[in-house]
């Protein structure tokens, strides 16, 4: 079987990840991978980020974040998008274990070989969205319906 994707640069931001093979709408493309980490111990780890505009931290679920940054594969490198082509799945394990719970990315359209995947981080701050944290959050997408930042509206 063909590496279904692979990393390279990117028009949208640094590192993107791209197809090398038509993938169909609803294929598993790849788990998101790295320490799983209770979200205190992430404030702990990344509490001066904010500002930062990047992270490779997943929300899991209520106790546990993926920590991309830490033994991440591939999937850290999956560019944010506003229209995007894939979307992150939490697979719920059947145990009591929460931090087996995983990340999956699948395609919710076809893609093409040599395209970027993207999907929406869904990045919620519970700060208020200034000017600067949009601009700092900002998405490089292209996309005609392009919001202009990763944030996404409060709740």
């Amino acid at each position: 079987m063909s590496r279904l994707i692979e990393r390279r640069r990117s028009r949208i931001h640094g590192n993107g990840v791209f197809a090398t093979v038509d993938i169909p709408a609803g294929k598993k493309v790849c788990n998101y991978i790295g320490d799983i980490i209770t979200h205190d111990a992430a404030d702990a780890l990344y509490a001066d980020t904010l500002d930062t505009g990047h992270t490779f931290l997943f929300t899991l679920n209520d106790e546990y974040i993926v920590d991309g940054n830490r033994r991440g594969n591939i999937a850290r490198w999956i560019n944010h998008g506003c229209t995007p082509n894939c979307e992150a799945r939490i697979a719920e394990h059947p145990g009591d274990d929460r931090r087996l719970d995983r990340v999956e990315i699948h395609a919710i359209r076809d893609i093409a070989a040599g395209e970027e995947l993207t999907y929406n981080y869904g990045i919620r701050l519970e700060v208020p969205h200034t000017a600067r944290l949009k601009t700092l959050w900002a998405c490089r997408c292209g996309a005609s319906e392009c919001s202009g930042t990763m944030l996404q509206p409060k709740r």
